[in-house]
């Protein structure tokens, strides 16, 4: 269905998505200074369960959508383009920088924990609109299966993020102070996430894919 090769450029895209501070890495790691790297870890769970969530509901969207009209399949990814290129300039506009500022948060049980973890993904829209610009560029629609398409991607995508945000969350006072004391590597980091989905979106306006 996808090529090796396919699949690691995938990988390596949400991989530098991921690597962006935003509300879910910022929660679970601010859980995971105030409260211990386990809290960090079970708050770590309900964020996936909420990706778990926003990615079947795009999956079935996106299926349902373009086998009911297949000309949609263009217009799609080029509005998945257009979003892509507004993404990369917030990561490099003046004054666009994401810092890391970890919460002070009142200790939780694990329930609260795993609830407060998925409704801090359920509720974040960009996850949302991250799926449905994103995966349209990656998918075949001469080799059929939409769904089972849309499934692989996510899988990928939701194991990068777990495993990148669960190193993250078990060295969250190391992280923390580096991203702070590092402007240079934040710029860095928001000058190569711009220039990646930039040149993305670039690629996807000027190659079309057959029908």
């Amino acid at each position: 269905m996808f090529s090796l090769q396919e699949l690691l450029l995938f990988a390596l895209a949400a991989l530098l998505l991921v690597l962006t501070p935003g509300p879910n890495m910022v929660y679970c790691v601010s859980r995971s200074l105030t409260q211990g790297p386990r809290a960090g870890l079970l708050s770590l769970v309900g964020v996936v369960l909420g990706f778990l969530v926003h990615l079947l509901a795009a999956a079935l969207g996106l299926t349902a959508l373009l086998l009911a009209v297949p000309m949609a399949f263009d217009a799609i990814r080029v509005a998945g383009a257009a979003y892509l290129l507004w993404l990369a300039w917030q990561a490099v506009k003046p004054g666009g920088a994401a810092p890391f500022e970890p919460r002070a948060l009142p200790p939780a049980g694990r329930r609260r924990l795993l609830a407060m973890g998925f409704m801090t993904n359920l509720l974040n829209p960009k996850v949302a609109m991250f799926y449905l610009s994103f995966f349209p560029q990656f998918l075949h629609p001469e080799r059929g299966h939409w769904l089972l398409q849309c499934l692989l991607l996510g899988a990928v995508q939701i194991a990068v993020s777990a495993a990148v945000n669960a190193l993250l969350v078990l060295f969250a006072g190391r992280v923390a102070l580096f991203l702070n004391r590092s402007p240079r590597w934040i710029a860095a980091q928001r000058w190569l996430m711009g220039s990646v989905l930039a040149l993305l979106a670039l690629r996807i306006l000027t190659d079309r894919k057959p029908a």
